[in-house]
């Protein structure tokens, strides 16, 4: 018997592990359905490239068909390895906008505030500039700025700045708008993941049970309260352990709602479809989904200073003897916030991520020559998606119907048609002049209303943000399925901890603020929180 079952060892439940297990007393068992995070490609921060489509770190999802991107299957890359995401994403550290937070609290969300959730930001922190007003010093998650710069990062700076638009060097700070350098989830030239930040420093205490291979395939309930998790270890067996005080899922925004569902938690008449029984009726589980669109431009290099062609080699053997060059390097190095004509309040509402590679189809089409890319997406999107069960078998992904796009007022897809303006813009920059080849996506023949949203029918992508399947809100508010204090609605002992529970999109990159919330929910478990 533990006292604490989390379920999933991804962004959010590394943090609940470590601080849980830091009072003795408490028995903490951590199950992850992926393997240790050992390859070393996960711990190179260029080694991100590498890991596209690698299975054995990935659950490799796909949305069903999209009917408003031309009926396409959009590929969900989500991390299946200790840090979960945290272990193969860009670490880019964004936490959002201040208002993102008070619109949770408006939105039912009550102590999720901005001032409530500060502290916690920066509790995480290790931010190599030290502590200050906005950031946290000697926190577990290393946060630094880029070792190693290609220099269209550079020039690319320089043409936001041609463009019009206001250099900044702190997304996090006291005004997120603006063009800079990101910083990273790294320290020491490698990737911070949580499993690296919170979880190898613990590994070794007495009352932390960590298994990995651990699949869930239900909670059990018994008179209303999670008792204990069912799960299997490299596909084989049923093994069950029970929780003395909770069962916490850190599953994310696709496997959590999922395990609630086959748990008998979620939309009864879907449950019943599926022969599950209904321990509680939450219409909401599944529902609130939510994702960042992401449309590219792409331009040929006329010099061959990009990422693209490198050799695998040389760049491992100068990162590994000595920590430095390109293997260092997160690859999306610098980007930017703007606040467009479109935006409905003071908050930024189109993010960029400048590539100097070229970059289509996630990175699995390799294009020949050198090349850059420039990622642009709308930051508060109106389209809802929902997830459902296809079967009441663990081992059978979800339907993923991510409804992109699919407002009734086409709010959207206004924001990228600007998004896109605004990218040519600041690509057509004189500070390009020396570089610039030929446009490859759109294409110099793209010009028109109507091509451009055949363009982005056809080619956006998710920038992996999927979050609000467990929103978080008012108990009684029908779509609520866990209360501010992340308690699954109906079932005690029960808690949700991850993007899931976010009610909305924050204005940026979703890591952060999903271990932020992981800090806070270790507070309200233990009584503590602000």
């Amino acid at each position: 018997m533990y006292d604490y079952i989390i379920v999933g060892a991804g962004s959010a439940g590394c943090v609940l592990a470590n601080r849980l297990s830091e009072d003795p007393a408490n028995r903490v068992l951590l199950l992850e359905a992926g393997p240790s995070d050992w390859h070393p490609f996960i711990h190179m921060p260029a080694g991100l490239a590498k890991l596209v489509g690698k299975k054995g770190v990935n659950w490799d999802y796909s949305t069903a068909p999209e009917p408003a991107l031309d009926g396409r299957l959009l590929w969900w890359p989500r991390g299946k390895v200790l840090g979960g995401s945290s272990s193969i994403n860009a670490m880019c550290y964004i936490r959002g906008n201040a208002r993102d937070y008070d619109e949770w609290a408006a939105l039912g969300a009550e102590g999720w505030h901005w001032d409530n959730v500060l502290p916690y930001f920066k509790r995480s922190e290790g931010n190599e500039r030290g502590a200050s007003e906005f950031h946290g010093g000697d926190g577990p998650l290393g946060v630094s700025d880029p070792r190693h710069k290609n220099p269209l990062s550079d020039v690319f700076l320089e043409a936001s700045r041609q463009a019009g638009h206001a250099p900044t060097d702190d997304f996090n700070g006291a005004r997120q708008d603006g063009f800079g350098w990101y910083q990273t989830t790294t320290r020491d030239g490698a990737r911070s993941s949580s499993a690296q930040a919170y979880l190898k420093p613990v590994r070794k205490r007495p009352n932390l049970t960590v298994i990995t291979r651990a699949t869930a395939s239900r909670v059990v309930i018994e008179d209303g309260r999670a008792t204990g998790v069912v799960y299997a270890v490299a596909g084989k067996g049923a093994f069950c352990e029970g929780a003395a005080k909770e069962v916490i899922l850190c599953g994310g925004a696709i496997n959590s709602p999922q395990l609630l569902m086959l748990s008998g938690i979620g939309p009864a008449a879907h449950l019943r479809q599926h022969g599950i029984d209904v321990v509680s009726d939450l219409p909401g589980v599944g529902g609130n989904l939510q994702d960042h669109l992401d449309i590219c431009t792409l331009q040929r290099c006329l010099r061959q200073v990009s990422y693209d062609n490198l050799s695998d080699v040389a760049v491992g053997l100068q990162y590994y003897l000595f920590k430095k060059g390109p293997g260092t390097s997160n690859i999306a190095e610098t980007g930017g916030f703007i606040r467009s004509t479109l935006a409905e309040d003071e908050r930024p509402d189109i993010q960029f991520h400048f590539v100097p590679a070229q970059l289509d189809d996630h990175g699995r089409n390799l294009l020949p020559g050198y090349g850059y890319t420039l990622h642009a997406c709308g930051l508060h999107p109106r389209s809802r998606g929902r997830l459902y069960l296809a079967s009441a078998s663990a081992a059978d992904k979800v339907r993923i119907e991510a409804g992109y796009l699919s407002d009734p007022e086409g709010y959207d897809l206004k924001v990228l048609l600007e998004a896109l303006r605004l990218s040519r813009e600041i690509l057509a920059q004189p500070a390009f002049a020396g570089y610039r080849g030929d446009e490859l996506q759109p294409g110099a023949k793209v010009q028109d209303e109507a091509d451009l949203v055949d363009f982005i029918r056809r080619k956006s992508e998710s920038i992996y943000h999927p979050v609000g399947t467990c929103r978080m809100g008012r108990v009684g508010d029908p779509d609520t399925v866990v209360d501010p204090q992340l308690r699954v609605i109906g079932v005690s002992g029960l808690r949700v901890v991850d993007a899931s529970v976010m009610p909305k999109l924050v204005s940026g990159n979703t890591n952060a603020p999903t271990m932020m919330i992981a800090e806070r929910a270790a507070d309200l478990i233990r009584g503590q929180a602000a």
